[in-house]
């Protein structure tokens, strides 16, 4: 059971089918539903009907607010309503070596060679109250400098810097050039204004959102076993 934030936006539900589509045809044995914490349909337990078990999995980038108290208190719920349901709770995807694989990818798409030393990276989040949140995607930019001129943080929302300031930083820090990847799932919102906003700063590329990259397939695939793994299943 892979569950999203759910987006207004229909690009979102149709990434998140496409990543899906790719874990199918990784493991066409494995059963595979999709739910939404919100916007879109199913709802996490309406997904689960019928089920006797289920592993979950949050399709989220940073272990935060979504993952510690709404996917938990859904699936509180639903048990409370069928108290026989056993659900074996996955780990996020992030952080995670392979996503900054799938975050060079989508710079090289773009015509960013990875780890160019003329190169200073952004990496964006959409960012959290949760500081735990922001500190890890801090974390991440720090273990991912090799190479590059250097690799920054910034958060679409909720933390300093934004995206634009970043880059704004860098440019007048002399950064020969600057480019942007967002460590989004999917495009949406978050995406079109980290598009916009960085470009206008002065940013020379900004990346594709991470999408159906092959790299969160074999995550998402490591997180079914490991939750699979667990001698007891849990639901938060």
């Amino acid at each position: 059971m892979a569950v999203a934030h759910g987006s207004r936006d229909p690009r979102a539900a149709a990434t998140v089918a496409a990543l899906l589509d790719r874990v199918r045809l990784e493991r066409p044995d494995l059963p595979l539903r999709v739910a939404y914490l919100d916007h879109c349909a199913p709802a996490l337990g309406q997904a689960l009907a019928g089920l006797d078990e289920a592993v979950v999995l949050p399709l989220l980038l940073t272990e935060a607010y979504h993952s510690r108290v709404d996917l938990p208190a859904a699936l509180n719920e639903v048990r409370a309503r069928r108290p026989r349901l056993r659900v074996h709770y996955g780990a996020t995807l992030g952080p995670h070596p392979l996503l900054l694989s799938a975050l060079e990818r989508r710079l090289a798409g773009a015509g960013v060679p990875a780890g160019d030393p003329d190169t200073a990276v952004v990496l964006v989040s959409a960012g959290s109250s949760d500081a735990r949140a922001n500190a890890v995607v801090a974390g991440m930019a720090r273990r991912w400098r090799s190479g590059w001129w250097s690799v920054s943080a910034a958060y679409a929302s909720a933390a300093d810097p934004s995206p634009a300031e970043a880059v704004s930083a860098l440019l007048r820090a002399g950064a020969p050039r600057v480019v942007v990847a967002p460590y989004l799932l999917a495009p949406g919102y978050f995406a079109d204004k980290v598009r916009q906003t960085t470009l206008e700063a002065g940013a020379e590329v900004v990346a594709d959102v991470l999408g159906p990259a092959p790299e969160l397939v074999r995550v998402l695939l490591e997180r079914y076993a490991a939750a699979q793994r667990r001698p007891v299943p849990v639901a938060g």
